[in-house]
């Protein structure tokens, strides 16, 4: 199996996301840490068939944002983001 046929689009961390964030999440302008690109969460590439679910840049493939949960716990890595605007 590729990475490639594993990859959904980055709407399939909406429900995810939406724990977290009051927001919708997909639409937020995200800047990637490393390449600088800046797309809609909605555009970057999610491999959710581990155990967490992980969010990567579409232009350099980095690991953008990290979520996973355990028992009474959701735990939300963005160390890869710059930034993500949320407008107003």
């Amino acid at each position: 199996m590729t990475p490639e046929s594993r990859r959904l689009d980055g709407n399939a961390a909406a429900g995810q996301l939406a724990d977290v964030f009051v927001f919708d999440a997909t639409v937020v302008m995200t800047r990637c840490s490393t390449c600088g690109t800046e797309a809609p969460l909605g555009q970057y590439h999610v491999y959710a068939d581990a155990p967490g679910m992980i969010v990567r840049c579409p232009s350099c493939e980095k690991v953008v944002m990290r979520v996973a949960q355990t028992p009474g716990h959701k735990w939300l890595d963005m160390g890869g983001a710059a930034t993500l605007d949320i407008g107003n």
